[in-house]
């Protein structure tokens, strides 16, 4: 996109609009023999609202983000949730150009991730982010994102297990029909922890913004209550999806 068509985007679209994916998906561990104990249903819901419509300092925009996932024992009597993760932040968003084409987004963001329990139960971090996401082309597109934690008592070695950064990679594999998503952590010492989740898309109809998707999960962290357990999980379900031109 061209400069000016960036910026309109940014300054008109509606403010309250989709962040990450928003997602439902269930299934199980991919070496265990699938039963209630160790089959779930996982979902996300994602949503950022813009706090101004004009750039503030350096063409930058300020928004609201929240995220919060869920593991939910759907198969188990009563179906009781196994542990939810609420995620607030604050972000500042720079479009970066180059001669006048839109090529990636520049952020710098203030997060709290917790899981809102008390006692040994407790998890929480908080930490500044710093990402950058470049768009290869409108099918390609990569990011990464650095943490600098603060705050860690509840889980004073969760960096460990999730490192102090992200890597995103997305392919458009056909255009707003079939994406691959891939998102890797690699934990702050050398060993093998770290985590790899993986995520093929296939949307039914150009009509609606409904995708069918299956997840596979591999690795630490994926819930914070259980970060220091590795997990190997296979999911499949349907998922509503933002712009490919997102940046977190």
């Amino acid at each position: 996109m061209s400069k000016d068509s960036t910026q309109y985007v940014f300054s008109k679209s509606p403010a309250f609009s989709i962040f990450k994916d928003n997602y439902f998906i269930s299934g199980t561990t991919l070496n265990e023999t699938p039963s209630k104990n160790n089959s779930d249903a996982k979902f996300q819901f994602s949503f950022k609202q813009r706090l101004q419509n004009k750039p503030l300092i350096w063409g930058s925009y300020f928004y609201l983000t929240y995220t919060q996932k869920s593991f939910w024992d759907i198969y188990k009597s009563s179906s009781p949730f196994a542990e939810s993760n609420y995620n607030p932040g604050l972000q500042l968003i720079k479009p970066i150009y180059k001669k006048d084409r839109f090529i990636g987004v520049l952020g710098l963001s203030l997060e709290h991730e917790s899981n809102g329990r008390d006692s040994i139960y407790s998890r929480s971090w908080n930490f500044v982010g710093i990402n950058y996401a470049h768009f290869f082309s409108d099918k390609v597109l990569a990011s990464i994102k650095v943490f600098v934690p603060f705050e860690l008592s509840d889980n004073p070695d969760l960096n460990k297990y999730i490192g102090y950064s992200e890597a995103q990679f997305s392919w458009n594999i056909k255009k707003n029909r079939l994406i691959l998503d891939v998102t890797g952590r690699k934990g702050a010492e050398w060993n093998t922890k770290g985590s790899l989740m993986t995520t093929l898309s296939f949307r039914p109809s150009v009509k609606r913004n409904l995708y069918w998707s299956i997840q596979w999960w591999q690795g630490y962290s994926e819930s914070l209550i259980d970060y220091k357990q590795s997990t190997s999980m296979i999911r499949i379900g349907f998922t509503v999806k933002p712009t490919f031109y997102r940046f977190y």
